[in-house]
């Protein structure tokens, strides 16, 4: 049902809705609540929804076609509102809402206190049973590193058995230095929960206060002469000044910093987090957010730091944000009344923390391209999304090999290009081919294009003769690293050379943009089309293929002695005169003579 329609409908009771801040939730035709937002002027946000309006997104016109029905909470301010719709999405998980995916399921690190020896362990629940919880962490992989690390640093028992004093021998994780074995009576009660209590303050980030503590108990037993225990707290504190010394940031003094970075794409929002503990990076997470679509980054930055601190166990005193935003004003008050604490989010533009944040984003957005291909991998899906790309581009057949194209090259130097070959959706790697252009000079890409389609399409018409099978093989597309300039160029060709049967397509990276031949519109895929995300991945090959090899002809350009340009004269021969005269520049001093002298 159109939006003017729905305003028809609603008309009597928009009319009445106060003009308060507050929560509006809205409901289909079964009463389930299909999504939850917060309003400064409840009266004008929710009339917004129902008024026709050229800015509003396809998601959003879909969840207006499925309103049925509509409620409000009235709040005192913003901050309740805030607060109050990250309560109710946490709870009810509107599809049209971004949020944290699973959220429960993710595990902590749990230091029960509660046993006479206390364990640390994962766990999937945190309960208010009195333990210790750290976390959460969104995969098995980093908790587990997690544990291996402190295990590694901190002797704590991994059994799960009742711990007497009274065994007659400990088991081999006390012999490889992984527990103060209590269980034979080795190490006294208090003297393991010391152990457990550096546990506690490094993951609470306090390395100084841990250090401190090793330092002194190692004086107090090298006095009284336990030279064994002295030994065991030395070698921990050179396990914490190693790990320090590898994982210290650079830039960065002993703080406490959450790095985020965001990935989006479609319907998914993907954060990851690199965790930063009194100068060290303690590790990293990712965490998946749904309901992404048409979402803005300073719509979902605020959205996640409330749904993923809200479990937290670890607040920083700074937060690194790739970009400032409304809301955050609302989060800071939130920790200040929560966590009775202050902390500081910063948007930095330039600097090591600013690093830190590409660093953070870089690595999001290669989560979530694994996260993809790991999804595209079903051969399901993969037909299905091959079928969608068949039927979006109008190809003549369905496209079970697709070859990208890309040109390389910094300011028109050292001019290369990549060929990425994708079978049934997945990249064929042993098919890939680059080339270099050998007839253009200069920043010319369109040219370039057309000379390694031309090489490629001639080797393909060289049939049974073409020795490389890789180039014998009928692409069922040709798709082309650019916009409409290079299409043109590559038709071009492939009409000359009487291969028009093949079809071609160009993709621009700026909006995603899709131009086939003979069509003036550009074609936009839906952001969450796997048909998009195949053709995404090959050129996205092609490019990383291109630029690795660009690197290495760069590099191996950079290191050429001008003797490589003479004829004649070859490596053995250059090392010979370079360790005859000792330097180019002596070379050139000596006379022709003396060069023909030297032997070899």
């Amino acid at each position: 049902m159109p939006s003017e329609r729905k305003k028809d409908r609603f008309n009597n009771r928009l009319g009445f809705l106060p003009n308060q801040s507050g929560v509006y939730i809205y409901k289909d035709e079964n009463r389930k609540i299909i999504y939850i937002g917060k309003a400064v002027n409840l009266k004008s946000r929710i009339s917004s929804y129902f008024t026709p309006s050229a800015r509003q997104t396809p998601k959003t016109a879909e969840l207006v076609s499925k309103i049925d029905d509509f409620e409000f909470i009235v709040t005192e301010g913003e901050q309740e509102a805030f607060l109050l719709e990250n309560s109710l999405i946490k709870k009810n998980k509107p599809r049209y809402n971004a949020r944290l995916k699973d959220d429960k399921s993710y595990p902590y690190i749990k230091v029960d206190v509660n046993e006479e020896y206390p364990r640390v362990y994962v766990s999937r629940k945190r309960t208010f049973d009195g333990s210790r919880y750290f976390g959460p962490y969104a995969s098995p992989g980093s908790i587990r590193d997690t544990l291996d690390m402190l295990n590694k640093l901190f002797p704590f028992r991994s059994c799960t058995k009742k711990i007497t004093g009274t065994d007659s021998r400990p088991c081999l994780e006390f012999h490889i230095k992984r527990c103060i074995a209590p269980c034979t009576g080795n190490a006294t009660k208090h003297e393991y929960n010391e152990v457990i209590n550096q546990v506690i303050s490094f993951l609470e980030g306090k390395t100084t206060e841990v250090t401190v503590q090793l330092t002194r108990a190692m004086k107090v037993a090298s006095k009284a002469m336990e030279f064994e225990k002295a030994a065991l707290y030395r070698d921990q504190l050179q396990s914490i000044e190693k790990l320090y010394s590898t994982q210290k940031v650079v830039g960065i003094g002993k703080e406490n910093i959450d790095v985020l970075g965001l990935a989006l794409d479609g319907d998914n929002a993907l954060f990851e987090i690199l965790f930063i503990r009194d100068g060290i990076m303690t590790g990293h997470d990712n965490y998946l957010m749904e309901g992404a679509t048409d979402e803005t980054e300073e719509n979902l930055i605020p959205k996640f730091m409330q749904q993923f601190y809200t479990n937290s166990s670890s607040i920083p005193n700074t937060i690194l944000s790739p970009l400032k935003t409304d809301d955050e004003k609302f989060f800071i008050n939130w920790i200040s009344e929560e966590h009775k604490r202050r902390i500081a989010i910063l948007s930095p533009k330039r600097g090591e923390k600013r690093k830190l944040i590409l660093m953070a984003s870089e690595n999001a957005k290669e989560s979530l391209y694994q996260l993809n291909a790991k999804t595209l991998s079903n051969r399901t899906l993969m037909e299905q999304a091959l079928s969608e790309l068949q039927e979006e581009l109008s190809l003549p057949n369905f496209p079970r090999r697709i070859e990208c194209f890309d040109i390389s090259h910094i300011q028109g130097s050292h001019i290369v290009a990549s060929m990425s070959v994708f079978e049934n959706g997945q990249p064929r790697r042993s098919d890939y081919r680059r080339f270099k252009i050998k007839t253009i000079k200069g920043n010319d890409d369109y040219a370039s294009m057309k000379e390694v389609i031309t090489r490629r399409l001639k080797r393909l018409k060289k049939g049974s003769n073409e020795k490389q099978v890789s180039f014998t093989a009928i692409p069922d597309l040709i798709l082309i690293d650019g916009g409409k300039g290079q299409l043109a160029s590559v038709l071009e060709v492939i009409l000359f050379m009487g291969l028009s049967q093949i079809p071609v397509a160009a993709i621009a990276k700026r909006r995603e943009e899709i131009f086939l031949p003979y069509i003036s519109e550009s074609i936009l895929l839906r952001k969450n089309s796997q048909a998009l995300f195949v053709l995404q991945r090959c050129r996205d090959e092609a490019h990383r293929f291109a630029i690795n090899y660009h690197r290495n002809i760069r590099s191996r350009s950079m290191i050429m002695s001008p003797l490589d340009s003479i004829p004649g004269i070859g490596p053995k021969k250059k090392e010979i005169l370079l360790q005859s005269f000792g330097s180019l520049i002596e070379i050139r001093k000596a006379s022709v003579k003396k060069i023909s002298d030297i032997p070899g």
